[in-house]
Order: structure tokens, then sequence, then C-alpha cells
């Protein structure tokens, strides 16, 4: 392997890292676990977390890309932002 080749691969897998360890620990959120309550056209879903709140999610880019799919009654993580506790964002679905 050349060495411009090695540099590549190297670099690639820092911002790799780099973006998982940003996505994965973003300190901004607040991640609460519940359950889909209902599905609303356009990849809306109420989720029913576990501290008994309703909130509105949509799936992240992630979950869009990889095509994982939610169904009503599936147990998910959901992120909300600290400024509108209402609105989240499904980053994980259980097994």
């Amino acid at each position: 392997m050349s060495a411009l080749r090695r540099r590549c691969v190297a670099r690639r897998r820092r911002n790799e890292d780099a973006f998982y360890e940003e996505d994965n620990e973003r300190d901004d959120h607040v991640k609460l676990d519940g359950v889909i309550s209902n599905v609303y056209a356009g990849g809306q879903f109420e989720v029913k977390t576990d501290a008994g709140a309703v909130v509105r999610a949509q799936l992240c880019g992630r979950m869009r890309k990889y095509r994982i799919r939610v169904i009503l009654g599936d147990r998910v993580t959901v992120a909300l932002s600290p400024y509108d506790l209402t609105h989240g964002m499904i980053v994980y679905r259980a097994k």
C-alpha cells in the first residue's frame, strides 16, 4: 500500500470516528425512552415516554438512510431539544 493511500485511509477512519462520536455523544439533547403510541402522515410519530410525557417525533437521518422501520408499539429512544421538549427525533429502535 502506498504512503498516500495509507494517509487517505487513516484520514477517512478519523473522520468516521469523529462523526459517530459527535452524533452519539451530543450533550445538548435530552434522551428519553418510550413507546410509539400513534403514527401520523409524513413520517411523524407520537411517542409516550416512560416519564409520562407525550412527544411528537420523526426519524433521524441515519435511520431513514438505512430504512429502519418503526411501527406502532415499538420501544424507541427519543432525543429532545432542551428548547422545545414537545418535539423530538427518534434515534434508536429497541429490538
